[in-house]
């Protein structure tokens, strides 16, 4: 007589949940429920390319029920995770329903930080998500066609771009918003002084892309220059508003469209189940991505600390090198 199979029930369908889903299924003797707010896998690293109309958003959502739908031990099931049982390996979501398992695994990805600078959730746009580069791509689209209709709104900041943050994302969408702007804007703005358009970059840090190595910054901070963004480093924002970036150096930019590039947090989910949990709000996990004191919780991605041989706990590494092209 057999048994049940082992069921597991993975939250999220980013890099990590994708990741792990895909192991399960090739395994006999499991069943995983995949729980996901979206029904699409989205490519995060090439965001950057949507939101400056280099890629459609299909080019980088994927369907899950698509990716699995030869694997008969996986369901795919649309929902918004809203509190989470350690002790029974249970989620529930929005709508009621409850999915409980053998095992459970979070893999919730993140949420923007704007580190309480203020005005920065309300007024920049943030570049985590699919939706979030369709609004960053009409924004950029608006702001042309409004300086296109009134040149005097150059002025007043129309056609200034800050890009906030001096990371993969930020180094990665200020050059393609250089690239847009010298490549496509000049050719299809015939009556606007596109060459009057301006892309800053800011960080607070010294060097751009600083978690990579020296020639990595400088190379970065070289390519940039020649495209004509204006770096802002070892300054921080101290302020967002509706049309302007105000900086620690006294200084302020006049701008209609903001993009935060600054880091990420855990989202809601991570408070959800009553975790310990460490920088950033991640959760904290043994080095196997286990939970203490929750056997049977594992927690993966970027929602997980992991410990490193110095005994630090940093977000994990795999969707930090995805994100950057590594």
């Amino acid at each position: 007589m057999s048994s049940d199979p082992l069921h597991v029930v993975v939250v999220g369908g980013g890099f990590a949940g994708l990741g792990c889903v895909k192991r399960l299924a090739r395994e006999d003797g499991v069943r995983v429920t995949l729980v996901d707010r979206h029904n699409y896998h989205q490519f995060q690293p090439l965001l950057y390319q949507v939101a400056t109309s280099q890629l459609a958003s299909t080019d980088i959502a994927f369907s899950l029920r698509k990716l699995f739908r030869d694997a008969a031990g996986v369901e795919v099931k649309l929902g918004e995770v809203t509190a989470v049982d350690p002790a029974t390996h249970s989620v529930e979501l929005a709508d009621g329903d409850r999915f409980s398992g053998d095992a459970l695994v979070l893999a919730a990805g993140s949420q923007p930080n704007f580190f309480h600078t203020p005005g920065a959730e309300e007024h920049a746009f943030p570049l985590y998500a699919l939706d979030d580069a369709t609004r960053l791509r009409s924004r950029v689209l608006e702001v042309f066609e409004a300086a296109d209709r009134d040149p005097s709104l150059i002025d007043k900041g129309a056609l200034t771009f800050v890009v906030v943050g001096g990371g993969p994302t930020g180094v990665e969408l200020a050059g393609a918003l250089a690239d847009l702007i010298a490549e496509t804007m000049t050719v299809e703005y015939h009556d606007l002084a596109v060459s009057a358009a301006q892309i800053h970059l800011v960080d607070h840090g010294h060097a751009l892309l600083g978690g990579f190595s020296d020639s990595a910054h400088d190379y970065a901070a070289k390519v940039l220059g020649r495209k004509g963004v204006r770096l802002h480093l070892g300054v921080a924002v101290t302020e967002v508003g509706a049309g302007h970036v105000s900086l620690a150096d006294g200084s302020t930019l006049r701008t209609r469209c903001v993009v935060w590039g600054g880091g990420i947090k855990a989202p809601p989910i991570a408070a959800a189940g009553d975790l310990p949990r460490g920088r950033g709000g991640r959760i904290d996990v043994r080095p196997d991505l286990l939970v203490e004191g929750a056997e049977g919780v594992y927690v993966v991605g970027d929602v997980a600390n992991i410990p490193s041989p110095d005994g630090q706990t940093h977000p994990q590494l795999g969707s930090v090198a995805l994100q950057s092209g590594v």
